[in-house]
């Protein structure tokens, strides 16, 4: 297992609690999948331990309707090259005037709703697993006496908006993420834990069997090529070319509907092309290639525990430059650029080099169970599984 995961600092129960049971709410946010999926494996643990668990989109509940805002903002950001790297490094990173603006105006909209939900549905526990609703939640705590609040972030640098003043417990996945947490609150209670990946990523099919149910050739090269849920960058282009090279590519554009058609067209033209949209197939898909090429987030946390090697984009600004860092570090993985020629060459290079599997780095599904297990029990929630 990766030496910086599977840790948490020993400190005391707040207020020195026992154990106890009760209802969690879990804030998540539409941007992409990756926080949806932190809240899934944060609801499943907890009610393994028998808590009650719902899940809300603070997005969805800053705009009132369905999270198109702030989503449409940020996809305006990262659209134009630089001015999201300029904001979360200039701002975010260090809690500049920007960061604080946002933190303000976001909570202006979603304090006043979060406070109905829950006074309509009381919790025990609520955790943040997005920036925004962290810092929501420490100005609603006041109001409701013994609330224990809690930020999960897979971040490896944690910018100023998700450190807020009354949080109770910060969960993060690598040391790194800890500092930066304290960076901003030195007393902060940290919880080192790894990143959960689920349950089908741990039981995939053999290769064999993959690429017979998907019809590529046993002794082929392969690659599975996708950029999470939106499918940002050039995907096309880089399908075209690396099939083009002799490479079959199952090229995935999860919920990027234009890009799911236009994979399709050139799936039309080239055999070797195999598109899907959003699919919960990944897995399988993992487990037919030789080499997973994405960019910085969760599949990279479940390319390793299916044992392949990963090459990344470097198409995610702000916190995914911060990311891809992070992931480079923990090995078994190389880094290009998304012009699609040089792709191509350093995906072959990693071919010639990577015989699959790979060693697999990620920690198991108990690692992940006994460090969120101490987690709790720092906050006076904590039992055994």
């Amino acid at each position: 297992m990766d030496g910086i995961e599977g840790t948490v600092n020993e400190v005391p129960a707040v207020g020195g609690a026992e154990p106890r049971r009760g209802n969690v709410l879990l804030l998540s946010g539409s941007l992409g999948m990756g926080h949806d999926v932190m809240a899934e494996a944060c609801a499943t643990s907890l009610e393994r331990r028998g808590f009650t668990t719902r899940t809300a989109d603070s997005l969805r509940m800053t705009d009132g309707r369905d999270g198109a805002l702030g989503q449409n903002v940020f996809r305006g950001l990262i659209a134009i090259p630089g001015l999201y790297d300029a904001l979360h490094f200039s701002q975010l990173r260090t809690g500049g005037r920007a960061a604080r603006a946002i933190e303000r105006t976001s909570s202006r909209f979603l304090v006043p709703r979060l406070r109905e939900d829950l006074r309509a549905q009381p919790a025990d526990m609520v955790v943040s697993i997005f920036a925004s609703a962290a810092a929501a939640v420490s100005r609603l705590k006041p109001e409701f006496p013994g609330l224990v609040t809690a930020v999960f972030s897979s971040d490896c640098c944690v910018h100023r908006i998700w450190v807020q003043e009354n949080t109770d417990l910060f969960l993060v996945t690598s040391q790194t993420a800890a500092r930066y947490v304290r960076r901003f609150a030195p007393q902060a209670r940290v919880a080192v834990v790894p990143t959960p990946v689920r349950m089908p990523f741990y039981d995939p099919p053999t290769q064999e069997e993959a690429r017979a149910s998907l019809g590529i050739p046993l002794e082929s090269r392969c690659v599975l090529l996708m950029s999470g849920s939106w499918g940002l960058g050039p995907l096309v282009e880089a399908a075209e070319s690396l099939a083009a090279a002799g490479v079959w590519v199952l090229a995935v554009a999860g919920r990027n509907e234009k890009l799911a058609a236009r994979l399709t067209a050139l799936a039309a033209r080239d055999h070797r092309v195999i598109p899907f949209g959003f699919t919960t197939r990944i897995p399988e898909l993992m487990a037919a290639s030789n080499l997973v090429v994405t960019s910085s987030g969760d599949t990279c946390s479940e390319a390793r525990v299916i044992g392949r090697d990963l090459l990344l984009m470097d198409v995610v600004p702000g916190h995914g430059r911060d990311n891809l860092q992070k992931e480079l570090d923990r090995g078994h993985a190389e880094v290009t650029s998304t012009d699609p020629r040089s792709l191509t060459r350093s995906a072959l290079a990693c071919l010639d080099r990577v015989k699959p599997p790979s060693q697999r780095v990620a920690a198991t599904p108990q690692a992940w169970e006994q460090a969120f297990g101490a987690a709790l029990a720092q906050v006076g929630l904590g039992a055994n599984w």
